[in-house]
């Protein structure tokens, strides 16, 4: 990663909206192209494994189109309209909701011990788990292998980030013994009930169940693993997330938004822009999502800086935010 600092750039639904292809992956000759035998290359050489099973390895992977088509695709004028509302249709649901309670419920001891442990809220860990994988019942079917060899070498708008990941995930799998072939995750080469792509996983790992094994499978294990993540990127527990703003127009567009850069909330008021929930400090992140009709205005904390170095997007950070609010004191 060009040292991008990754914490997963992928959402589950992407506010731009990009081709698919559902066709099946294909058998592809990754061997005949140069740079793969450049990557083989420097595989043996600067991290020693045996040329023959990187070799054979590359040799079963598959070329996934479907997961091509989803980064060489084009932006499409007016797709980000509605991906607000698209977006909490896959994670705000009534269905999800309930089943984030009974998350929380299930696994309170545990959730505590990482709030105490991490200086985290255990509420936001809670949302994390719900978004990315609705608390482990979707971790996904592709084949982590035929993901990122297809997005590594050939290409895409993000392929130094996935080549980059296609190292880590044979580094990855030598440290804890997986069998590259067997893996699977999301079509962008995210495994676990955390979706951590292999550099993620490698960094953030945590044994929180204390059975001597880090397991992004095991729904302990990714509580620990979130909440090191959240300290690790400066969390301060206690402090509002984001609030919502009492903007009622239509398109907003007094202002640049950004999730990247603070504003100072003096010069947000000054747009006529107030929050309307709990929010305090001098400067705050300027954020909106967008529906079909009008967009949603925010303000955000440096807790929410936080939730987009996971994931790069609003829409995700905030279906993150508004979870944890519903289970909040529950």
């Amino acid at each position: 990663m060009i040292k991008i600092k990754i914490l997963l750039l992928i959402t589950l639904l992407s506010s731009i909206v990009y081709a698919n292809d559902d066709r099946p992956p294909i058998a592809y000759d990754f061997l005949a192209k140069k740079e793969v035998r450049q990557f083989v290359n420097m595989m043996v050489k600067k991290h020693n494994f045996k040329r023959s099973y990187i070799t054979s390895v590359l040799k079963q992977a598959k070329l996934d189109r479907d997961t091509l088509a989803r980064y060489t695709g084009k932006y499409k004028v007016g797709s980000t309209n509605g991906s607000w509302e698209r977006y909490k249709a896959h994670v705000l649901d009534p269905i999800s909701l309930a089943k984030a309670k009974k998350f929380k419920k299930a696994y309170y001891k545990t959730l505590k011990r990482a709030e105490k442990t991490y200086k985290v809220d255990m509420d936001y860990i809670v949302g994390f788990m719900g978004v990315e994988s609705k608390f482990g019942e979707y971790t996904g079917d592709y084949s982590v292998l035929d993901a990122l060899a297809t997005l590594a070498f050939h290409p895409n708008r993000m392929k130094k980030f996935f080549k980059n990941e296609f190292k880590h995930l044979f580094l990855l799998s030598r440290e804890k013994g997986y069998k590259v072939t067997k893996l699977q995750g999301s079509f962008a080469g995210a495994m676990g009930c955390v979706q951590q792509v292999p550099s993620v996983a490698r960094k953030h790992r945590s044994d929180f169940n204390g059975d001597g094994v880090t397991n992004p499978w095991d729904l302990v294990d990714c509580i620990g693993s979130i909440a090191k993540f959240m300290h690790k990127k400066g969390w301060q527990k206690g402090l509002p997330v984001a609030s919502a703003t009492n903007f009622k127009g239509k398109r907003f567009k007094a202002a640049k938004t950004s999730r990247k850069k603070l504003k100072t909330l003096k010069s947000i008021k000054r747009l006529g822009i107030y929050p309307t929930q709990t929010f305090y400090g001098k400067k705050a992140y300027l954020l909106k999502t967008r529906n079909t009709t009008h967009d949603d205005v925010w303000v955000g904390s440096k807790n929410f800086r936080v939730l987009v170095r996971y994931n790069n997007a609003t829409t995700y950070a905030m279906a993150i935010h508004l979870v944890a609010e519903h289970v909040k004191d529950r």
